[in-house]
């Protein structure tokens, strides 16, 4: 288990309210300077999922690690390990479609959530690689860590 997975764990347990915080601030600056500072979490790329809320319909943005499948961004709906599944997340399986900037780059993606055995197994094995702290949340919930791949729309 990494330390830094275990205290992300314990703080949107306890105080998630931190996260929330921190993940403001570094949206702001990411928007403010159009996605060329901000890209970045504790040494590792992030990138910006602008999704539309399945209740209301509005933009919601989150910040989530950049993990690269060629073409395609894969995500971890994590949580850092919480029982439930976050907001973005529900909310991205029920648009099924969404938004990216990567940088100051942005593009419209279609979701294609992770079932198949096999094409899970490499997703986990890249997204763990990529960022080692999902394998500790997925040690530390007793739920399976929902994955997707976004796929570029064709322009």
């Amino acid at each position: 288990m990494t330390v830094t997975g275990r205290l992300a764990n314990l703080a949107m347990r306890r105080a998630p309210i931190l996260g929330r915080t921190a993940t403001r601030v570094q949206m702001a600056v990411y928007d403010r300077t159009g996605g060329r500072f901000g890209s970045s979490l504790l040494g590792s790329p992030i990138f910006r999922l602008n999704v539309k809320g399945r209740k209301t319909g509005q933009l919601r943005p989150v910040m989530l690690m950049l993990v690269r499948r060629g073409d395609d961004l894969l995500v971890c709906g994590s949580q850092g390990g919480t029982p439930d599944h976050p907001n973005w997340w529900k909310n991205l399986v029920a648009a099924g479609e969404a938004e990216v900037q990567v940088g100051t780059q942005s593009w419209p993606v279609d979701v294609h959530v992770i079932t198949d055995p096999a094409e899970r197994a490499d997703a986990w094995d890249r997204l763990v690689r990529a960022y080692p702290d999902f394998a500790t949340y997925a040690q530390l919930t007793t739920r399976a860590l929902p994955i997707a791949a976004l796929i570029r729309k064709p322009a």
